[in-house]
C-alpha cells in the first residue's frame, strides 16, 4: 500500500493520553510539547493516582491553542449525572468549547473500593452509564440550562468499551466509539490484548449497528505501545512475554504499533481502509516516538 491517502476518506486524528503530573510547570510543558508534535487531542483518563481530568484539561487549554481536550474516559460510576453535567458545561466554557466527553462504565474494582463506592454488577454499571448519557443530553438540549456549554448540544460524546451493551449504546448515542483492544476481567484485576480477529469482530459489530450514522461517527483505538525500530519482528518477540499474543499476532493488531514510521503509517492506513479506524490515541510514554508517524500521515 502506498502512503498516498484517499482524499475521500475521513482524515486521521491523533490523540495522546497524558497521565503524569509532578507540577504545573511539568504539566504545561508536556501539553505544549504534544501540541508542537502535531497531536490533535490531549486526553486524560479517570483513574485514582492520575491527574483529576477536568482541572487538568482546563490547564491544558490555557497552555495550548489548537488541540481538543478529552476525558478518555470518565468512570461513570464515580459521578452523579446532574452534578457531572455542571462540571462538563463549566469545563467546556473554560476550554473555549474544545472539550470532548469520554465516558465508560468503570471496570477497576480496587478503585471503587478505595473511593468507598459500591462496585456494582456489570449490568448495573452499564445501566448507570445509559442513564447518565440520557440525562446529559436532556440537560444540554434545554436552552435554559445553566451553566451553558459553549458547544450548543454539549461536547461530543465518546463512549468506549468492549462488551455488546456498551458498543450498542455507543452506536446509538455517541459521536466517537472507542475500542480498547483489550479484554478485561470482571473486576479489572487483569487484562490481555485482543488479536486482530477479536478487534475486527468488535469493530464490525459496532459498525453494523451504526447504520446511517456510520459516516458521522469516528472510530477510536487505544494504542498500548509504539516502538520505532528497523527490526519489527525482533521487537515483537521481545514484547511477546509481556502479553498474551504471539509476536506475529502483535505485529497485526492496531493496539500495538511496531516498525519504522513508514511501516506504522502503512499499518494505520490499512486499518482505516479495512476497519474505518481514523482516531488513534497513544499513551504518554509513546508520545515522542509516534510523532514521526503523525508527520507522515498529515
Amino acid at each position: 500500500m502506498s502512503l498516498l491517502t484517499d482524499p475521500s476518506a475521513r482524515p486521521f486524528r491523533f490523540g495522546v493520553g497524558l497521565a503524569i503530573s509532578d507540577s504545573r510547570q511539568d504539566w504545561v510543558g508536556k501539553c505544549t510539547k504534544a501540541e508542537d508534535l502535531g497531536y490533535d487531542v490531549l486526553s486524560v483518563a479517570d483513574h485514582l493516582g492520575n491527574p483529576a481530568p477536568f482541572s487538568a484539561l482546563v490547564a491544558a487549554a490555557e497552555a495550548t491553542t489548537h488541540p481538543r481536550l478529552a476525558t478518555a474516559v470518565l468512570n461513570a460510576g464515580f459521578y452523579n449525572p446532574t452534578l457531572l453535567a455542571r462540571d462538563v458545561a463549566t469545563a467546556d466554557q473554560l476550554t473555549g468549547g474544545r472539550l470532548e466527553l469520554g465516558l465508560g462504565a468503570g471496570y477497576v474494582k480496587s478503585e471503587f473500593d478505595e473511593a468507598g463506592l459500591p462496585f456494582l454488577r456489570a449490568k448495573e454499571r452499564v445501566d448507570h452509564l445509559d442513564r447518565m448519557t440520557t440525562r446529559l443530553r436532556e440537560l444540554f438540549s434545554d436552552p435554559g440550562y445553566k451553566p451553558r456549554p459553549v458547544q450548543p448540544s454539549g461536547p461530543p460524546l465518546w463512549l468506549a468499551g468492549h462488551g455488546n451493551r456498551i458498543l450498542t449504546m455507543a452506536a446509538q448515542k455517541a459521536d466517537i466509539v472507542g475500542f480498547t483492544g483489550f479484554t478485561t476481567s470482571r473486576d479489572g484485576s487483569s487484562s490481555y490484548l485482543d488479536n486482530l480477529d477479536a478487534v475486527t469482530e468488535r469493530v464490525l459489530f459496532a459498525r453494523g449497528l451504526l447504520g446511517e450514522r456510520l459516516a458521522k461517527v469516528e472510530l477510536n483505538i487505544l494504542v498500548w505501545r509504539v516502538l520505532i525500530t528497523e527490526d519489527r519482528v525482533e521487537e515483537a518477540r521481545r514484547l511477546e512475554p509481556l502479553r498474551s499474543l504471539s509476536a506475529d499476532e502483535m505485529l497485526r493488531v492496531p493496539s500495538v504499533l511496531i516498525g519504522t514510521p513508514k511501516e506504522i503509517a502503512e499499518q494505520l492506513l490499512e486499518h482505516r481502509e479495512r476497519l474505518g479506524i481514523t482516531y488513534v490515541t497513544v499513551v504518554e510514554r509513546s508520545m515522542a516516538a509516534f510523532a514521526a508517524v503523525i508527520e507522515l500521515l498529515k
